[in-house]
This record gives structure tokens, sequence and C-alpha cells, in this order.
């Protein structure tokens, strides 16, 4: 008689529910009816065992919580067999038993988030075996960092984990429960014939950045001399370390490489990176276990390659020659910086056909200012033409001696000419340089040139705006700079202060989205100009794990003109963002790795340009990697410090300065007055820390699209070496033809340049006034700063304020801060002025 235990065990039918009871009688009797079909079975030779992987684990509790969490409902996590220790007071059984909670055939929730030799979703492809072993260990309470709600489930109600950070105390496992585990790991191999040596892993390695089971006191070689995983061949060891220490250790990407062949879930960056400290920590907690640093040195290296030459032999012949190839490759020269705007021998080592193109160069000047230095290396004399007029020189040249000429007399505004000829003797040389121009402090000569603008600003304060400084500089000479107002008019609670704090021209601003421009787009610049970044070169080229739907087309220069597809901002700081909890991080390296792994692009990739903070949080994690160092560090160290700029610092409280040297922002904190709140939120004043609440709260203070503080006077020294075309004295450091890439016209829209505003003929008045040419460009600032430089007019104009120190009014929704109500905080009326005050007195 046919019945249901003909189709399904009586075990499963009995865990069936009510209404999958009923479909499946209904399926029964259809197979009834249909029981004359015939069905002839022909065995295909395509197919494999389903399961690939043994993944062994410990429970860091005991026998009896390891039990209930393995078994209960709602613990969200499994395993299909759990082996119990004998020194636990919670087991009672005098030998050890093996407990099986999952049959084999069937899936358990003992891999999470996984990864081994190209296989995720480990779950369904692996048997998870328990082992009781109970490590002492000191933790900090730690941040949930996953995408999976499974996996939530798993390491805050399990407990059977701890992470790598933690302070462990690792005992011996138990030899009886070691034994009982060859001999169960035997049979399930016999069993489970595809599970290869390299495929009997333990949780860490599949999960290097969240697990550290079965610890380093797991016995992996007995395991192996039992027939049971892999291990290294001695001799090959040997053989790695001698080539090794003889040599050098494979580079970071070699490691990589070579880790990601054997299993282990990791991107070649080339940087000594997280995921890389990670898995190394792993592979040495499984195979070298008396040293798991995080740190790769001639034992570490020699280890994984003898485990690939023995499991993996194609793959180790070709990494080993890929290190040889590396071993012996001498890099390029690097980018060699000129002396100053004009640093050429003469005459020219290399000369055109075109004879009258040689030995001829150009220069920025300026009317009777600079000098000419002639560093002679062996000639007796040469004629030297500055815009057609021969340098005079009253001596012979003498081998190797510096001759220095003042430009009075020879010199004009704007573009001159160079020429050198009749080096003598021939075949001799000379080395000409010439700095490019420096600021000079010309403002008591303009002091009533810009009263109107003094007039605007002041009445602005005299009405409320909370402070301002304004700088000018034309023609290489700071011709404005002028303090107004207040660096800080109220206390911590909203009450004004008797005494509020007056402005200064010294005060640092938080310069808010010019942080995008002075910051991270120098940092792009100078870096394309030393060849060591295309803007052309997609980002998954310099972030090789910025993967994802759409992006493996993005380019560098779609994120400098905003046209990469990104919604306009991401808020991480809040866990109802509008991407969900699983995008709220207050941690820099969890933003990052959310920046580059898991924001989703909003629209397709260049179908308009929608101005997005995200881009430039991307940039900047762009410069690190490329770089090798922190945005602040690179920044100020290769930025701001040759240009003698001590002022211009990512998070200054922790560099040295003071509250009271900074402009303050808001009243009360990041809360709009109480109208806001998310966890950690600041409610004083704001001074000295960054107001955007992404770089505070996400990225630390360092983020490429906001933290940046700056004076207007280190401010103009940057714009200086803008209008300079790239230099600054006799510091060279982004080439020209960089900066043309950079400030020309978007194609879509001619707002955007790569990164910068432009003014386009007018579009945008509210930033640069109606008055700028085509060919301005700057930036603004959310906190109340602008900037605009004009190589028309040889003009920068650099505003900055706090305009968001001020009370803010409107009801929950719909508000605005008192200080964006003014003329000074809407920046074209006061830009506007300080044009007409220079092009209405150009013949003065």
């Amino acid at each position: 008689m046919f019945s249901v235990k003909n189709v399904v065990s009586n075990r499963h039918f009995s865990s069936l529910n009510k209404n999958s009871k009923y479909v499946l009688l209904i399926a029964i009797l259809f197979l009834v009816s249909c029981s004359s079909l015939n069905v002839d079975f022909i065995e295909s030779n395509n197919k494999s065992n389903r399961i690939k992987l043994l993944v062994m684990h410990y429970t860091a509790i005991d026998y009896k919580k390891s039990l209930s969490a393995l078994v209960n409902k709602g613990s969200g996590v499994s395993s299909h067999y759990l082996i119990p220790e004998r020194n636990d007071e919670s087991y009672n059984e005098s030998d050890i038993k093996v407990l099986q909670l999952v049959d084999e055939s069937e899936r358990a929730w003992h891999a999470g988030s996984s990864y081994w030799q190209g296989r995720t979703d480990l779950n369904d492809q692996s048997i998870g075996i328990e082992i009781v072993n109970v490590p002492t260990c000191h933790q900090q309470s730690i941040e949930i960092d996953t995408d999976s709600e499974a996996e939530v489930e798993e390491q805050v109600t399990q407990q059977h984990q701890l992470p790598l950070e933690s302070m462990c105390y690792y005992p011996d496992y138990d030899p009886e429960q070691i034994e009982t585990l060859i001999k169960l790991t035997q049979d399930i191999l016999e069993r489970n014939p595809d599970i290869g040596p390299t495929q009997i892993v333990g949780h860490s390695d599949i999960a290097p950045a969240r697990k550290s089971d079965p610890g380093p006191r797991f016995p992996w070689q007995q395991l192996y001399q039992a027939g049971i995983g892999a291990w290294y061949d001695k001799d090959d060891v040997q053989k790695y370390w001698d080539i090794f220490i003889s040599t050098e250790i494979p580079n970071t990407g070699l490691i990589q490489a070579a880790l990601k062949t054997y299993g282990y879930q990791i991107i070649e960056t080339g940087i000594w990176d997280k995921q890389t400290q990670d898995v190394v920590s792993a592979f040495q907690a499984h195979f070298i276990p008396w040293q798991v640093t995080g740190k790769a040195d001639e034992q570490f290296a020699a280890t994984l390659f003898a485990l690939l030459d023995k499991y993996f032999p194609k793959h180790a012949e070709w990494l080993l020659a890929r290190y040889e190839r590396e071993s012996r490759y001498q890099p390029e020269q690097e980018h060699i910086v000129k002396l100053g705007q004009v640093d050429q021998i003469f005459p020219q080592p290399k000369l055109l056909k075109n004879s009258l193109v040689n030995n001829r160069t150009t220069f920025k000047g300026y009317k009777d200012k600079g000098h000419l230095t002639l560093n002679n290396i062996d000639a007796r004399s040469a004629d030297i033409f500055i815009n057609g007029k021969l340098l005079k020189m009253t001596e012979n040249l003498s081998d190797g001696k510096q001759y220095t000429f003042p430009m009075a007399g020879y010199s004009v505004n704007g573009v001159n000419t160079l020429k050198v000829e009749n080096v003598l003797p021939e075949n001799s040389q000379v080395n000409i340089t010439i700095p490019f121009t420096t600021l000079v402090d010309k403002t008591a000569e303009h002091k009533k040139q810009f009263e109107a603008v003094d007039k605007l600003i002041e009445k602005d304060i005299e009405d409320g705006f909370p402070g301002a400084v304004l700088m000018v500089v034309r023609n290489g000479e700071i011709i404005k700079h002028s303090s107004y107002g207040y660096a800080r008019k109220f206390e911590d609670g909203g009450n004004e202060l008797t005494s509020p704090e007056t402005m200064t021209t010294q005060h640092l601003f938080d310069i808010a989205s010019n942080t995008k421009m002075f910051a991270t787009n120098l940092a792009l610049m100078k870096l394309n100009t030393e060849g060591k970044l295309d803007f052309n070169q997609t980002i998954q080229h310099y972030l090789p794990e910025y993967q994802g739907k759409g992006k493996d087309s993005i380019l560098v220069k779609d994120l400098l003109t905003h046209s990469a597809g990104y919604a306009p901002e991401v808020k991480f700081f809040k866990p109802d963002n509008k991407l969900g909890e699983r995008f709220y991080s207050q941690t820099p390296e969890r933003t990052k790795r959310l920046l580059i792994n898991k924001v989703p692009l909003q629209i397709g990739r260049n179908v308009r340009q929608v101005y997005s903070d995200t881009d430039y949080m991307l940039l900047g994690v762009l410069v690190e990697r490329i770089t090798g160092m922190p945005l602040d560090q690179y920044s100020e160290m290769e930025i701001y410090r040759p240009l003698g700029l001590s002022h211009t610092k990512f998070n200054p409280l922790k560099k040295g300065f003071n509250k009271s040297q900074t402009a303050a922002t808001e009243i009360f904190g990041n809360s709009r007055s109480g109208r806001i709140s998310f966890p950690n939120i600041r409610t004083e004043v704001l001074q000295g820390e960054v107001h955007d609440e992404k770089a505070f709260y996400s990225l630390g203070g360092v983020a490429g699209h906001a933290g940046l503080f700056s004076t207007t006077g280190d401010l103009a020294v940057l714009t200086q070496l803008l209008l300079n075309r790239g230099g600054y004295g006799d510091l060279s450091m982004i080439s020209s033809s960089v900066i043309d890439q950079f400030v020309k016209p978007s194609d879509k829209n001619g707002t955007y340049g790569l990164g910068w505003r432009r003014a386009n003929n007018g579009n945008r008045k509210f930033h640069f006034g109606p008055y700028a040419s085509p060919l301005a460009y700057g930036h603004t600032g959310w906190t109340g700063t602008v900037t605009v430089i004009d190589p028309e007019y040889d003009l920068a104009i650099i505003l900055l304020t706090n305009a968001r120190h001020s009370v803010i009014e409107g009801d929950e929704k719909h508000y605005a801060f008192q200080g964006k109500l003014f003329e000074t905080g809407r920046y074209g009326s006061v830009i506007s002025l300080v044009y007409e005050a220079i092009l209405n007195n150009r013949s003065k």
C-alpha cells in the first residue's frame, strides 16, 4: 500500500506545518495517479558531491551553554557536530561522546559570512564541527560589523566567538577530545571524498576579519599526521627561507596574491592594510601558531610558499617567477621637482629640428619684480634675453659660481619671454632658475579702495552677523586683509557671551567643502603631476575591492565631476539614515569599508551631475590608498609644510591649537537647537572641531569632503600657487597642464571642472558675482566660506565667515540660520564689491 512514509520520513513529515502537510498530500495523490509513469535512470558523469569543506570551530562557552545555543530555536546558529571535553563541569558523562545536531545532508548555520577558494555561502557546501574549548579573554565592547541578520544573531546571542582584538589565554585541547575528533573526521572524509586537504579549515581561515577559532592551540599538525588536512614539508620551507633570506621577502602585493591562491579572501592592494593583517594572523594561527603577529617575515613567506608548492605547484611556480621579476625590477626615476617655474639647462640637451623653438621659454612675472639666478656649470659667457632685452652682465662667468640678477627694467606683468644664446665656449652649459611669485603685503596702499566692502560687512556685524575675515590677492600682492565681528558670540547653552571673542585675521576656520579643493583636489593634482594617478583610470584600478552593480566602469574623473551616480550624501552617523541601519557607522574603518563596498549608486554613470559628498569621501580614501598615508598626514606633510603653512590642519585641537584660535560654528552642536538627535550628538558650541557630521562622527575628523581648518593667510598662499600655474617661490608642486585639465569646463555642465566650481559666464552669480571672468573657479563651504580664483584678473578672493554661529529660526522642519540671511553670509554681494573695487580702479 502506498503511504506517506514511502515519500518522506516520519521525522520530516511531523516537522511540517499544517499547510505544508496538505500540499504534500496533494502531491502524493498526484504521484499515485501517475504511478504508471516509467522513469529510467542513467547516471551522468557531470556531477560532484555537494560537501566541499570541513570547518573546525571552538565554542568559547561550556558544553551546556554551547548545546543550548546550537540547538534552541532563536539563537540563529547550529553545527553538524559538537564534541565536549572531559574537564567541563557542565558535561556529566565519563567518556567523550560525539553529538550530531544536524544531518550531514542538511544545512547547518555555522559558517556565517565566509569565503574559501572562490566559494561563498559556505553553509551550503560544508560540514561544521564545534569543539568545546573555553579560552579566558578580556575584551572591549565591539561594534557589530555585518550586513547579515543571521550574522548579527551569531555575534550577539551565540557568544561562542571572541574578536581577534581580544587578549586571550587559550587552553590546550583535551587529548581524548582530539582523538575523538580525528575518528569523526576520518569517517566524514570517507563519506565526502570531495573534501581535499586544503578544504579542511578553521573558522578563522574562512572569516579572518571576524573569527579566531579554533585558536592557535588547535593541533593541526596532529590531524595532518592522521591523514587529515594540509601541512607543509620542512625541506620546502627551508628551500624558500634560503631564497627569501638571501634576497628579500615578497612584497605586499605578492603576499596577498599568494594567500588568495591558497584560498583566503583577500584583495591585492599592495598595501599592508587591515584585511592583510587579519588574513596573515589567521594563516599563522593555523600553520605557525607560535608566531601569531599579523606581520610577514621570512618564515611566514617560506611557509606560505611551501604549502603552495605542495598543493598548488603550478601556481607556486608562477608566483615564484613573479617574485624573481619583481626582485630584479628597478623602479623608474622619481618625478623630479623643478626649483621654481623655470629650472633649465642651456643650451638644451635635446634640440628640435625647428631651430627657433630651442633655448626659449616663458615665465609669469610682474613689472620690475622678481629675480633670475644663473648657476654656472662651465661656461665663460652667455647671452640672456628677457622680453627681447639683453641682460647686462659685468663680468665673465666662473665655473660653479651662482649669479643673481634683479628683474627691474626687464619684467612685465603677465607672460615674459626668456631666450639664451651664445653659451661659450662650445659644449659648455649654464643652469637658469626663476622662482614663482611669492605674496607681498600691500594692504596699507589699498585701504580706501575697499570702503564699500567694509561698510557692507560692518553693517551686517552691527545687525547681528557673527564674524568674517576677507583676503584679496591681486598681481602677486595682498591688497586687502581685514577681520570683522566675533569669532565666538555664544556660550554653551545658547546665551550670548558678556565678552564675545573678537575675530582676528589669524583665526582658523572650519572651511567645510573648501576641503574638497584645498586638501583632496590639491593632493590629486599633485599625484597626477607625479604620474601616480590617472583620473581617466577606473576607481577599481586603485581600489580593487570597489565592486558592485555598475561600479567597475566608474572613473576617477566621474567622482571629480560628480557624475558617478551617487546620491548627495549618506548620513552614516545616524542609525535611521535612508539606506538603513546597516549603513550606520561612527568609526572611520567601518565607514571606509561601507564607502568602498556597500554604498549603492542612485543613478547610472554620467546620466547627470549630482553634487555629492560621497564622491569626495571616496576620493579621500583614494589618496590614502595611493600614498599609503592618512589624508591629513599627506596633505599637511607633502603640501602645506613645504609651502611654510602651519595653520592649515585637520583636527587642529589635537595638533597644538586651542579653541580660542578658531572661529565657532553652530551654537548647539549638530542638534539644530534641539531639532535633531542621534547617538553621541554634540550639543555644545562647536569650536575647533569640524562641524560636518559625516567627517566628525564617521571619519574621525579627517575626510575628503570636509574637515580642514585654515586661515585666510594660508589659503592666500594656496590660491597664489594656483595663479602661479603650480608653484610658489622655489617650490614647483603641480604642473600647469594638470591645472588646465582640472579647471576646464565639464562637457555637460560648464559650472563644473574636475572638482572645482566655475563661474561659467555668470551661471553662479551667488558665488562668483556678476563680474567674474569665464575662467574664474573656486568653491564654497557650508559653514560660510567661499573662494574665488580668477586667472583673467590675476585675482583671488577668500571670504571666511562663521555664519552658522547664529540663532536658528523656524519650525521643526523648516528653519534657517540667521547668519545665512545676511548679505555677507550669501557671498555674492561681497564678491561683487571686491570686483568693483578692482575693476573700477584699474587706471589708478
